[in-house]
């Protein structure tokens, strides 16, 4: 396909926040709080939420517990704001079906992993994202390459063939390069919406053609966040550097362990008693937690 520099459309807005899932002190999901925090990031900049991803601790949630998520958030942010649902398996037909309840229950789009530890071949990959597009046709898609957590990589070529299903429209590349933003693009053209799965790479993936981000800085920054895109996209790029610049110290503490134990922590700090990460995830340590801190503290004062 062309690689022709036409701008991507952006199905789910710019700034989108991958949100955590809050639990309470016996480490049951806390719905009241989950449906507050949506409302918070979006009165922050968030275009829209993302429910139970990576970020979400979807592997150690209940299904039951996810379709309770989706449908408080849904709720709580009214339909002026894009709700994505976390559906993704390394089981095709656990995929499918939960991505058709996500469709049943008013989700804007579905955030469809990569299957995880199965390794699949390019064609296995093919046939899953396949079943999961024809299962929930009018239901927008945004497949998500994070090869650093699934084991494997969905090929550009291998993506450009699932456009053939209207559906498959967006794609979160999370594998740490801004060339497979450009691969994509090469490959599938400008109609495949590709948004940064890293915050500390979206400035560059901007420049590259990437649409915006599914953060998870935006917790803490959604402000920031949302101005440093509007500068970039407005042409005011000394701006946008600026932003990049002084959020940097913040994106890689957020990271500075497993995601999500740092943002957990950090939004702790601010008020936010988000709970715990589920086991086998643990709290942050707390030499770990000073210098979270210290961070959150030098970034107010920027």
């Amino acid at each position: 396909m062309s690689s022709a520099a036409a701008l991507s459309p952006t199905p789910f807005g710019r700034l989108l926040t991958a949100m955590v899932t809050p639990f309470d002190l016996e480490g049951h999901v806390d719905l009241a709080l989950a449906g507050r925090l949506a409302r918070y990031l979006v009165e922050e900049g968030s275009d829209g939420l993302v429910v139970c991803g990576t970020t979400g601790e979807s592997p150690t949630l209940t299904w039951k517990e996810q379709h309770q998520l989706l449908e408080t958030v849904r709720q709580a942010v009214g339909s002026g704001v894009k709700v994505l649902a976390g559906t993704g398996s390394n089981s095709t037909a656990e995929a499918v079906e939960a991505t058709s309840q996500a469709a049943a229950a008013g989700a804007d789009g579905a955030l469809v992993v990569v299957p995880y530890y199965n390794k699949p071949p390019q064609e296995g990959l093919e046939a899953h994202f396949q079943a999961v597009a024809a299962a929930a046709p009018d239901l927008p898609l945004m497949l998500y390459n994070i090869p650093g957590r699934t084991g494997c990589s969905i090929s550009p070529k291998t993506v450009s063939r699932l456009m053939q299903y209207r559906n498959v429209v967006s794609l979160k590349a999370a594998s740490g390069s801004t060339d497979e933003v450009t691969q994509l693009r090469m490959e599938c053209g400008s109609r495949l919406a590709v948004y940064s799965g890293d915050d500390g790479l979206l400035l560059p993936m901007l420049a590259v053609g990437a649409v915006g981000v599914v953060s998870v800085a935006s917790h803490l920054v959604g402000r920031r966040l949302k101005a440093m895109i509007d500068a970039y996209l407005s042409g005011q790029v000394a701006i946008a550097l600026d932003h990049h610049e002084k959020l940097q110290p913040l994106f890689k503490a957020l990271f500075m362990t497993t995601n999500p134990i740092p943002v957990k922590a950090a939004l702790e700090l601010s008020g936010w008693p988000v709970g715990s990460p589920r086991s086998p995830l643990l709290p942050l340590n707390p030499a770990m937690h000073d210098s979270l801190s210290k961070t959150l503290l030098a970034l107010r004062q920027t």
